[in-house]
């Protein structure tokens, strides 16, 4: 019996922008309906990979097959039509717009006068999301006012609802704190014939969906193994060309007691999907929080850092009563709270900036005499802050949008370090990057709290938070459902929270 057509070959593609290489020699094979994952670093070409199969850039050298044929698209569109989906880890929804225009796009269903007409378009879209297990969210909500884990859900269904024989998954779960619903459409499609391409950081969903996998690093095919015989260490070591060190073992806040008033302290705080949460963060505690899609937590986080309005209830800083109205202001006089977002992108960096420019942003009025900023200053503290997230230098004098995922986050916390801020308030900082990136982020994290400094930290990992924190909290409806901390503090158990069932068996 023959061996089946490949769905995708890509022979020793490269491709440049100016003298950066981003892709030297990737070769892959996937089959049809087959998952094959491609893991590596960020900054490894991942990502200029996938713009290459989706039409938004051409290769430079090399060749690539579709079933057989020549496939070398000039523009999304036509990659589209030859059957070839993605679905964006930077997702690429139009956030003014709504679902059902989003889903329909570029080629809407039309009335009988030949203009679009939106209700069909949205009947149509209904049923896409019905099909697809996403009847909560409604077609004529507009893209922009949907959480991050929405936004990513439609994402997900855009790419599958085109049927196509190429899907390509770039960190699909990154945003998700369900990813189970994922998995039943990977299943689906692959049983039905379709390829998938599954880029993924997170080798437990990897090796549960994938049996082919593809390590890339530094732009280079390192090699394709057969997963269920490779151990985890042996794709670190193909992903960085090394291994990662050991987690550093952290003393725990009570060892540490801090005197004086809490560093934040939450009193019935109420908010759009909040009410009545309360609870404490001690100086130099790292506390996490534990929640299911769309339990408040986004609102939570945002409220501490000023992103969002607060309806009723008290945050203290240090003892003094604050209302941030802004995240300029909550870092600001006594609160010093400094705010990572979800989203990078859109609330986080500024992507026509340098790298170094994004850094020194808070900072800039102290380095500037007489409407003159003085650059051997600047280039001095952002170099210092650059190695204290290990962003390599070169990278300082690049605009920010030319960089990978990871290094944007990186560029992002060493901002947020550099302001000077006594609290941190992170959502997901590692969403989508990569295992050494997670690594400097978690040293990053511990560095900062050993110094003094508090920590409230919201993440789609439990087995981050369980690592990571001294204390975690669980959300559940917009209310705390409970608190673990020491030998109790377990992925099961935070799950148990997370969703109900530990307040369900204790009624």
């Amino acid at each position: 019996m023959s061996a089946p057509v490949p769905m995708l070959v890509a022979r020793d593609v490269a491709k440049s922008y100016g003298p950066t290489r981003a892709l030297r020699r990737f070769t892959i094979d996937v089959t049809p309906g087959e998952v094959h994952a491609l893991v590596g670093e960020n900054g490894a070409g991942k990502s200029t990979l996938v713009k290459i199969l989706s039409g938004a850039v051409a290769l430079d050298a090399g060749e690539i097959t579709l079933q057989g044929r020549p496939f070398g698209p000039r523009t999304p569109l036509e990659a589209r039509a030859a059957g070839v989906s993605t679905a964006f880890q930077e997702l690429s929804l139009l956030p003014n717009l709504s679902v059902a225009v989003n889903l329909m796009l570029p080629r809407q269903l039309r009335g009988v006068h030949g203009l679009a007409s939106g209700s069909r378009n949205e009947a149509r879209v209904r049923n896409i999301l019905d099909e697809f297990d996403v009847a909560d969210i409604n077609p004529r909500s507009l893209v922009g006012d949907l959480s991050l884990a929405q936004k990513q859900r439609v994402e997900i269904v855009r790419a599958v609802s085109r049927h196509p024989k190429l899907l390509i998954l770039d960190e699909p779960t990154a945003a998700l704190a369900e990813p189970e619903w994922l998995f039943r459409i990977v299943e689906r499609l692959s049983g039905g014939g379709t390829a998938i391409l599954y880029i993924s950081h997170r080798l437990g969903e990897v090796r549960r969906l994938c049996t082919r996998g593809t390590i890339l690093r530094n732009g280079e095919t390192i090699g394709t193994v057969d997963l269920a015989g490779t151990r985890d260490a042996d794709i670190f070591r193909m992903m960085v060309g090394g291994t990662l060190a050991e987690p550093q073992v952290r003393i725990p806040t009570s060892a540490r007691a801090y005197q004086g008033p809490p560093a934040i302290k939450v009193t019935n705080l109420v908010g759009a999907s909040v009410h009545g949460v309360s609870f404490e963060l001690a100086r130099g505690e790292i506390l996490g929080v534990a929640a299911l899609e769309g339990q408040g937590q986004r609102q939570l986080l945002r409220m501490l850092a000023g992103a969002e309005r607060t309806i009723s209830g008290t945050i203290e800083a240090n003892g003094v009563v604050i209302r941030p109205s802004s995240p300029a202001k909550a870092l600001r006089g006594g609160a010093g709270i400094g705010f990572v977002p979800e989203e990078r992108k859109t609330e986080g960096i500024f992507l026509s900036l340098s790298t170094a420019a994004n850094i020194s942003l808070p900072i800039i009025r102290r380095l500037t005499r007489f409407g003159l900023i003085d650059r051997g200053r600047e280039r001095a503290r952002v170099r210092e802050e650059a190695r204290q997230v290990d962003l390599a230098e070169h990278y300082l004098d690049l605009k920010v949008a030319a960089l990978s995922g990871g290094n944007q986050q990186k560029a992002l916390i060493g901002r947020v370090l550099l302001s000077g801020a006594r609290q941190l308030v992170l959502f997901d900082p590692t969403r989508g990057v990569d295992v050494g990136t997670k690594q400097v982020i978690y040293t990053v994290i511990r560095r900062f709290a050993e110094a003094g400094g508090s920590v409230l930290i919201y993440s789609t990992e439990l087995a981050e938070l369980v690592h990571l924190a001294d204390r975690c909290l669980a959300l559940y409806r917009g209310a705390i459902s409970g608190e673990l901390s020491g030998a109790a503090l377990s992925e099961s158990a935070l799950l148990a929270l997370a969703t109900g069932h530990a307040l369900e068996a204790a009624e």
